[in-house]
């Protein structure tokens, strides 16, 4: 009996595809938003430097490493297995969507390099066996520490929420770097807050023009929205002053996770009461 060979294009129309690996391990993270703390974006005040983690990939232009960070972040949801997740170094590329455009074998060098990068920023350590690649978190910020979960309850706490929405509709191919790191200083903050190009340097260690470049292609996909804010100010010659104002849209909110619901056992009387709300992220706080 004969058998029909499967060609190389079928093969490569069913082939999962980075967004497909996203999809699934978000899927297995049951994630649907991904808590961060602050402290990767700015250190609280009263600190030496208000820089945080977030400055080196900035600076080091390393968008790949920096997606790969908040991937690993969301992957981690339980500290079952010690805040690691594991992956074949081919799954890591794919992940990382190097398998595009580089060989099999470059895909692999690749996303390990770009793994030792955050090992070296202490936000990871990262383990081979083999193929297989262990990447187990630190604290976010940068200080080489046992994760734990942030709960809020400190200044060095409080975390902002990644909806998993942004890898499973794809707003993480759209954004760049500039983009990235300004998103996670939007969804720092409460809504409608200012963040001026002049303080950029000051507050988050990169330049004003990649600042205002950042919020610019936020708002272009959709992923932010701005306002302007007038105050009084007595001794201008317009008698205001006025200020752009910013906040996520709701593309980028925090979602809600679905209550789970049970059926009762027959001949059970169903009483009324009071459900369980999910918890918001820890309240953002002024700079």
């Amino acid at each position: 009996m004969k058998t029909t060979a499967i060609s190389e294009q079928n093969i490569q129309a069913v082939k999962a595809t980075g967004l497909d690996t996203r999809a699934a391990v978000l899927k297995r993270a049951v994630r649907v938003n991904v808590p961060v703390r602050k402290t990767f974006v700015q250190a609280p005040r009263g600190s030496t430097s208000r820089h945080g983690p977030l400055k080196e990939f900035v600076t080091g232009r390393d968008l790949r490493g920096l997606k790969a960070y908040l991937l690993i972040v969301a992957a981690c949801s339980s500290g079952k297995d010690g805040w690691s997740t594991r992956h074949d170094s081919a799954v890591w590329a794919r992940l990382m969507d190097i398998h595009t455009t580089a060989t099999d074998q470059a895909a692999r060098t690749g996303a390990w390099r770009a793994l030792k990068r955050l090992q070296d920023r202490k936000l990871i350590t990262c383990t081979r066996s083999g193929t297989l690649i262990t990447a187990t978190l630190l604290r976010e910020d940068g200080s080489g520490d046992p994760y734990e979960r942030p709960v809020g309850a400190s200044d060095e706490d409080l975390y902002l929420q990644i909806p998993s929405t942004f890898w499973t509709k794809g707003y993480d191919e759209a954004v760049d770097l500039p983009a990235l790191a300004l998103l996670l200083v939007v969804l720092r903050e409460k809504n409608w807050s200012s963040f001026p190009a002049e303080k950029a340097q000051d507050w988050y260690g990169w330049s004003a023009d990649t600042h205002e470049r950042g919020l610019k292609k936020l708002m272009d996909l959709g992923l932010v929205e701005r306002r302007k804010h007038f105050t009084k100010a007595p001794l201008s010659p317009t008698g205001v002053t006025m200020a752009y104002q910013y906040q996520r849209t709701a593309a980028m909110r925090p979602r809600k996770a679905r209550k789970k619901t049970t059926t009762p056992a027959a001949g059970t009387t169903v009483l009324g009461g009071f459900g369980s709300q999910s918890a918001a992220g820890a309240a953002g706080r002024g700079r």
